[in-house]
């Protein structure tokens, strides 16, 4: 894309630069007419777009490659390298085409029963049974596969269904040899079904328990924010207000081989690829199908029970053909792509991209934008449609308008898509999370309950978009599978706006920073009551102690104190009752930070960088900050410590001898010492010390209780290592967190609290254990 750029003459280059909403049809039309003289514009979209002359292409099936990972994957079985085997089949299995046969049998099911056997003999019966089944549902005159789901049926404890299956096997075996194996196999099975193993419980799709409250919620218009969401009536902490299927949804480029690309959750060991290319991993066949990856029966399998029968929704379906571009282009254009394909078919015309404004409802960010992100976009929308034309409908017309269109969603995905998230906890690498939960040992408790949200894929939600921002917001967002659902964190009286967070939250960063990541990235400036109005987390979260050992204010930098100078200063246009908010920041006496320089009547800062806001005492700023970053210094190498595996040992006692430093010069309340007790709390969990551990996990929760919040989720997050720790040393106050955190992940999540935090279930069978 960069060599487009580079061929854009300056007069275009200016036109972009200037233009607005109105102007794109005919700047896309110059683009356009520009790019279609270009040699190297059709080599782009020949590479994008064509499909592949051979098999071997980015996307494309490959059997001569599926081969040599089946052999591959046979040696590393006989050798005993399982894991190495795994990957090789379930990597032939991607490559396979449908169609394809080795030795007489149709080569995707031969991989899906070498792969069944792997499972069996790794001790995982549920892969190996459902690898069975899909061989099975391809090719069922298998004798083979019928034979080792016999196996695993018996494994199991299926009698009824291993009889079954053995004796289906025995009917389609050739060879006399093998007819008496299998007799005795059912001999044997007869014998010592009275022993046979209880059932496990069976796998059931993820389904929401609790639905929206009877909440009318309503548009409105605000002078400062346009339109959002509120409710005429006064809503209940933790209600389930909304949920919403995605419009269109994309996984992003990072997850694509450790999650499904239709639900977005974590992949099994048996993943499914695409039948008719080798992009996608889906969980299951459910997710395969409704992905509307194009399923051709061959006239060889005409006749067997391979069937799908779930309804598709064909957001895949388009990009499934082989192509490149649906792996090369970023993940927010082929999202655009999904968007304008399901518009086109819901209308049920293809030869022009439809106002998708209309449509969608979504406001645009095209006439705020950079020159630079306008000209990329430019290009990328063009660079679609010719995409689109090729991959979707070749009545699609190439022009102007169509293009202009597409330049509009792209801007509107910019700033109305919503990142879908999970939660990853870092316990160990068993594949069975069940077993896992049975027998998991709090000898490793504080790593095992490390929380961080990982972005799986990007989203449009139509009526999500309504929601404005907030850095206090009062509704949380979460996700089940693909279904996005909030959820009032608070009492909400009715009128006050309903109001989520974009990503940064007061407590989480300062305020400076929250305005420019809302400006940089949504083109706006955050007028919330936390970026309105001093508050005391803002004031502490980056701030240095004052140099007067008998004072508590606070020393904040040049950029800090210039934001919060500006807070006071709000638009008049903008209503008090837009900013409403249940709650006050309490959690730290502001008085005690900054006492002499706030003006009660006007909210106004009357003293400068390097002074404290209490006594007006001054220090040198830039050499404390000096000071500060040799510091932390000790602390990356911890981290690299921990993170490699090494013994901690100099390390560990540099980076005690730095929070001593840290504590002197940063504020008591400065998050940045929160982080580096945290640390500290990590580096001894790992070499087993949990007494330290606990203590500067307390620490660090302290420090965050006073910038969030008390009862905040992120409080919650941390309330979980600390419980780990305290359970690890038979500590019986682990019981009152694991209380207190129960109570905010219900608040925050509701009954899907353990499905989305599932080592949340270890800890409540830890409490009940200790309570009897």
């Amino acid at each position: 894309m960069e060599k487009l750029k580079c061929v854009v003459p300056d007069r275009l280059k200016r036109r972009v630069e200037e233009s607005h909403v109105d102007d794109l049809p005919s700047l896309s039309s110059s683009l356009l007419q520009l790019f279609l003289s270009l040699p190297q514009f059709h080599q782009l979209i020949s590479e994008l777009a064509a499909e592949p002359a051979t098999q071997a292409g980015l996307c494309g099936k490959n059997e001569g490659a599926a081969l040599d990972l089946k052999e591959k994957g046979n040696q590393c079985y006989s050798s005993g390298d399982h894991s190495q085997a795994l990957r090789c089949y379930s990597q032939a299995l991607r490559l396979a085409p449908i169609d394809a046969h080795h030795t007489g049998k149709n080569l995707v099911a031969t991989l899906y029963l070498n792969r069944a056997s792997l499972f069996h003999k790794m001790g995982l019966p549920m892969e190996s049974l459902r690898d069975c089944s899909r061989a099975l549902e391809i090719s069922p005159s298998y004798p083979k596969v019928w034979y080792r789901r016999g196996k695993v049926n018996a494994t199991l404890g299926n009698y009824e269904d291993s009889v079954h299956d053995l004796s289906v096997a025995k009917d389609m075996e050739p060879s006399i040899g093998g007819k008496k194996q299998i007799e005795r196999e059912l001999d044997m099975l007869a014998r010592h079904h009275e022993k046979k193993i209880p059932k496990p419980a069976s796998q059931k799709s993820v389904e929401i328990p609790d639905v929206p409250s009877e909440i009318k919620l309503q548009c409105v218009k605000t002078p400062d924010k346009g339109r959002g969401m509120v409710s005429q009536f006064d809503i209940p902490q933790a209600s389930l207000i909304h949920a919403e299927e995605p419009y269109a949804v994309v996984i992003l480029k990072h997850c694509r081989e450790t999650h499904c690309h239709y639900c977005l959750n974590e992949l099994p060991a048996d993943t499914i690829p695409c039948f008719s290319c080798s992009l996608p991993l889906y969980c299951s066949q459910h997710c395969q199908v409704r992905a509307g990856g194009p399923i051709h029966i061959p006239d060889t399998m005409v006749g067997s029970n391979f069937k799908p029968t779930l309804e598709c929704i064909p957001e895949h379906k388009h990009e499934c053909q082989g192509v490149h571009w649906p792996a090369i282009l970023p993940s927010d254009v082929v999202l655009a792509g999904r968007v304008v394909v399901k518009t086109m078919e819901q209308k049920g015309q293809f030869t022009d991209v439809p106002n998708l404004s209309e449509t969608l409802g979504l406001c645009e960010s095209y006439s705020k934008m950079s020159p630079e992100s306008k000209l990329e976009l430019h290009i990328y929308s063009i660079v679609l449609l010719f995409c689109l034309h090729h991959s979707f409908s070749s009545e699609l017309s190439i022009n102007g308008d169509s293009a202009s269109q597409i330049v509009i969603l792209l801007s509107q995905i910019r700033v109305n898509s919503i990142a879908v998230v999970r939660m990853k906890t870092n316990t160990n690498d068993s594949y069975d999370q069940q077993d896992w939960f049975q027998n998991f040992s709090f000898g490793e408790a504080e790593a095992a309950s490390s929380v961080e949200q990982v972005r799986v894929g990007q989203a449009l939600y139509k009526a999500a978009s309504l929601f404005n921002h907030s850095c206090l917001p009062n509704i949380h967002a979460y996700f089940i599978s693909r279904t996005l659902l909030l959820r009032t964190t608070e009492f909400v009286s009715g009128g006050c706006p309903l109001e989520l967070s974009y990503g940064p939250q007061v407590g989480q960063w300062d305020c400076k920073d929250r305005l420019r990541f809302l400006e940089e990235e949504y083109f706006f400036r955050c007028w919330c009551r936390g970026c309105s109005e001093v508050n005391e987390s803002d004031l502490v979260i980056s701030g240095f102690c004052c140099v007067n050992p008998n004072c508590s204010g606070v020393i904040l930098d040049n950029l800090v104190v210039n934001c919060e100078k500006q807070k006071p200063k709000v638009p008049e246009t903008i209503s008090n009752e837009s900013h409403l908010q249940v709650h006050e920041l309490k959690y730290i006496d502001i008085k005690k930070v900054a006492n002499i320089s706030l003006d009660q009547t006007q909210s106004s800062f009357h003293v400068g960088s390097g002074y404290c806001l209490k006594c007006g005492s001054y220090c040198n700023f830039a050499s404390r900050s000096k000071e500060v970053k040799k510091a932390w210094t000790d602390f990356r190498r911890l981290q690299d410590s921990i993170a490699s595996k090494d013994t901690c040992g100099t390390n560990l006692t540099d980076a005690l001898r730095s929070l001593g430093l840290l504590r002197s010069i940063l504020h008591a309340y400065n998050k940045g010492i929160a982080e580096a007790e945290d640390i500290l709390a990590k580096a001894f969990c790992f070499i087993g010390d949990f007494e330290p551990a606990r203590d500067h996990c307390k620490a660090s929760i302290e420090i965050l209780e006073k910038l969030y919040g008390p009862n905040h989720i992120a409080i919650g997050y941390e309330l979980a290592k600390l419980a780990s720790i305290q359970l690890a040393l038979g500590d019986c106050t682990a019981v009152y967190n694991i209380n207190r955190l129960s109570a905010m992940f219900s608040t925050y999540y509701g009954p899907q609290a353990g499905i989305i935090f599932p080592y949340l279930l270890v800890l409540e069978r830890e409490r009940s254990r200790i309570i009897q």
